[in-house]
């Protein structure tokens, strides 16, 4: 994956995230089955040692294997289960609360005489409205050892596997850093598998959509023109404006306007500053006219949404 491309990605990782936890680190001896309803929360299961089964809700049973990371993006109910079949408890049950809500205990166990198998399980709250690549995202993504191996992702599973042990008291933060990082990688590993697809991903590795991209995130408070694109990424503005188009579903100009309204939910949501300041980082002079497109865009004024973000 080329750096423009994982810039973008670390970008609109940033944008559609609003938080990160790992809810349980668990040692399960067969026969064993636990349930994760559905919910706001996009679930994640890294296999640490041993084998085991994801079974989405109303869908087809997956194998898991030691070293694989699966993510279950859109909050759709589903198991991990030892074998296809096997009946399974509500998270909540075994932790003493839903997710995310109760601090887990340092190791969730059951105890049986089967194989064991040790997973890493955790959730980000995402908003899929946010950008249009998260809605490519399938029910179920499932990156395999082998696809991992060597990689950010790998790394990022190694570091989140050893703080999970440590007792310091920041632990917590360096935890939801590390799951960050690793929403990041796993969406990067992704995307490279489908680099050859059409729309939002062929429009990321496209010498002409991507690098128009590219200067668009790096500078969303630009004042943008499909002129000043077309000039920056040397295609005339009638092509350029088409294949735009194509490629990514929205013109230009809609896109700026997109991602400067992703960009201005993440800074009210994470960040104490004043709308004026908020407007300047987005390319409004006016407070006022931030105020109107932000509305228009998500249907809250910007003081109600960061009330309600938090």
């Amino acid at each position: 994956m080329t750096d423009v491309v994982a810039d973008i990605v670390a970008d609109v990782v940033a944008a559609i995230r609003h938080g990160s936890m790992v809810y349980c680190r668990n040692r399960f001896h067969a026969p064993w089955g636990v349930a994760i309803p559905a919910g706001t929360i996009a679930s994640f299961h890294v296999v640490g040692a041993g084998k085991c089964w994801l079974v989405p809700d109303g869908g087809e049973p997956l194998r898991l294997n030691e070293g694989d990371v699966v993510l279950v993006p859109s909050g759709n109910g589903h198991a991990l289960v030892d074998l296809p079949g096997r009946p399974a408890r509500d998270v909540a049950e075994l932790i003493g609360g839903q997710p995310g809500q109760v601090v887990p205990p340092p190791e969730l166990v059951i105890d049986g005489d089967g194989p064991v198998t040790t997973l890493l399980c955790g959730g980000f709250v995402l908003d899929a409205r946010r950008h249009p690549l998260a809605a490519l995202l399938p029910p179920v993504v499932h990156i395999d050892s082998g696809q991992a191996a060597g990689t950010g992702l790998a790394a990022a599973i190694d570091l989140l596997r050893a703080e999970i042990d440590r007792t310091d008291p920041g632990a917590p933060a360096v935890i939801a850093a590390l799951a960050d990082l690793l929403f990041v990688y796993l969406l990067r590993a992704w995307l490279t598998e489908r680099r050859d697809h059409d729309g939002w991903v062929r429009a990321l590795y496209d010498p002409t959509v991507g690098g128009a991209l590219a200067l668009i995130h790096a500078d969303p408070a630009h004042p943008w023109t499909v002129a000043a694109l077309a000039r920056a990424v040397a295609v005339p503005r009638a092509t350029f404006s088409r294949r735009f188009t194509t490629l990514t579903g929205q013109p230009p100009m809609s896109y700026v306007t997109t991602w400067r309204m992703a960009v201005a939910a993440r800074l009210l949501r994470d960040h104490q500053a004043p709308l004026r300041e908020v407007a300047r980082k987005v390319g409004y002079d006016s407070e006022f006219a931030f105020a109107r497109a932000f509305k228009r865009s998500t249907g809250q004024a910007p003081g109600r949404y960061r009330v309600a973000a938090r």
